[in-house]
């Protein structure tokens, strides 16, 4: 459903009371009972599953799914599938300047990618009660499964101009993708671009920055927004990444997110951080309750925090631990 996201995020930021925006999709496994394997292959069963964890929780946006994979298999890496975990990149498939310059952008609908725009187009007619968010791979990122991610740290200091060819090229497809996205309805796109948390501020300059500049200038407007992810450690970074201007910042359990409340524009949403594995994952609702609430109890007086997960939440996480974190959320702001 169309909406005017400027006036959604500013809402979300002058709201009394504010809806959890935990990036939350593969637990949905569990209510319906697909596998991991069977739903990242199919775009049906992403919205099936979209869909299920909205009417389960009331969460202040649906996020699709957080698969960085699926960019990388476009273009032709080896990606290895487990039944209940999500997939991942197995092995480099760019090696030099000559791979480099041969590398094919794929069409969007390449490998998965198809799957994941028709799981979008079909979500958005499922739920109209809040933003859907498409989930994609950040142009750093997506090079750095390509090129081997300790690979790609030695090569900017060695051999930028290899990176950037690559660049170049996975920022073209990111930026068809988005507007794909865009096309099918979704009300913006959260990007991931962990791999950049590495860079010093002089290199995510030069090899991050600039290329989400790119797809943000190619699709954002007053109906579609950027949130910009990034679970790393961002905090020497924050000058940075304030400038990219975007709706959203989705920062993760590596930092102290009042460090990023205290550099990020008030007129930009700051999502986070609860550890997703170690306290939602693997904690108990005792503990889920503890930390969602000393969080709230820190970080509700900026006015553009919302509290959420620091990055995805895993696919077999407790529901009841899910659920504990909603429930510590609406009577922190009921009260």
């Amino acid at each position: 459903m169309k909406m005017n996201m400027k006036k959604w995020i500013q809402d979300c930021i002058h709201g009394s009371e504010k809806k959890a925006m935990p990036i939350l999709s593969f637990p949905g496994i569990q209510i319906t009972g697909h596998t991991v394997d069977e739903m990242v292959r199919d775009g049906h069963l992403q919205a099936v599953c979209m869909e299920a964890v909205a009417k389960r929780f009331d969460t202040g946006a649906a996020f699709s799914l957080m698969d960085l994979s699926v960019e990388a298999e476009a273009f032709g890496s080896p990606v290895l599938y487990t039944e209940d975990e999500v997939p991942t990149v197995t092995a480099a498939i760019v090696h030099d300047e000559d791979e480099a310059e041969a590398l094919e952008i794929p069409q969007v609908g390449a490998g998965r990618t198809g799957e994941c725009v028709k799981g979008i187009r079909e979500v958005c007619e499922r739920i109209t009660d809040r933003p859907v968010l498409a989930g994609m791979i950040g142009p750093y990122s997506l090079a750095g499964r390509l090129l081997d991610m300790t690979e790609i740290m030695i090569l900017c200091y060695e051999d930028p101009e290899l990176v950037e060819t690559v660049l170049g090229k996975v920022t073209e497809f990111l930026t068809k993708y988005a507007k794909a996205f865009k096309e099918a309805g979704a009300n913006g796109i959260a990007i991931a671009e962990p791999a950049a948390g590495l860079l010093s501020p002089g290199l995510i300059k030069e090899f991050s920055t600039p290329y989400v500049e790119k797809i943000r200038d190619a699709v954002e407007d007053e109906n579609f927004m950027i949130l910009y992810h990034n679970c790393g450690n961002v905090v020497p970074l924050l000058d940075n990444i304030k400038g990219l201007g975007v709706g959203g910042y989705s920062f993760g359990n590596a930092i102290d997110i009042e460090e990023a409340l205290k550099v990020i524009p008030e007129d930009s949403l700051v999502i986070g951080n609860i550890d997703p594995a170690g306290v939602i994952r693997n904690g108990t609702p005792e503990m889920v309750r503890k930390e969602t609430r000393e969080l709230l109890e820190r970080c509700s007086k900026y006015p553009n925090f919302v509290i959420a997960s620091g990055c995805d939440i895993p696919p077999m996480s407790p529901l009841e631990n899910i659920q504990t974190f909603f429930d510590t959320v609406a009577e922190f702001y009921r009260k």
